[in-house]
């Protein structure tokens, strides 16, 4: 059973020795059916992107980290609440800090990559935000966010290094 409302508040919100809030998100992926992840990501692969709920352009989900859940579990949760997707997380893509456009504020944020297994046609923020799946240059153009770009490099970067080791020797490259 999935739970069908958002989390609200900061009582159990994680932060950093430095006082950043830390602040953990995914980027959801899915290969094109019949593609199977060729070597052009661009065209084998979408990402989704969410919308901020003051409309201001694409985001990745992303939320905070609470001290009842692990790392990868509030990655699962904000991609349920803010996206409507489940999947697979994948190892870290990196840490970054980054000042809040909403509160005076550094965060630092930690984006995974995740393997979208499921699609839920209803999900906790389904009428605050939309979501929409893009190619990769679309996510790219589109997001406002130079950290978030730079995680999405780094996916895109590790699925093809995978994807040719795949096609060279035949074996699949864990991640």
């Amino acid at each position: 059973m999935v739970c069908m409302v958002s989390r609200q508040g900061r009582q159990l919100q994680r932060y950093s020795k430095s006082g950043s809030r830390l602040v953990v998100g995914c980027i959801p992926y899915k290969y094109n059916p019949g593609d199977g992840g060729g070597e052009d990501l661009d065209k084998s692969m979408e990402v989704l992107v969410i919308s901020s709920p003051k409309g201001n352009g694409l985001l990745f989900p992303k939320g905070g980290w609470e001290t009842d859940e692990t790392i990868k579990e509030a990655a699962l949760r904000e991609a349920l609440e803010e996206a409507g997707v489940q999947g697979n997380v994948q190892r870290k893509l990196g840490k970054w800090k980054y000042r809040s456009r909403s509160y005076d504020a550094v965060h630092e944020g930690i984006m995974f990559p995740l393997d979208v297994t499921e699609e839920l046609g209803d999900w906790p923020e389904m009428h605050t935000r939309e979501r929409k799946w893009v190619t990769v240059a679309e996510a790219k153009e589109g997001c406002q966010h130079p950290w978030m770009t730079e995680a999405l490099d780094r996916l895109v970067k590790r699925l093809s290094s995978s994807s040719s080791s795949n096609n060279s020797n035949g074996t699949a490259s864990a991640f």
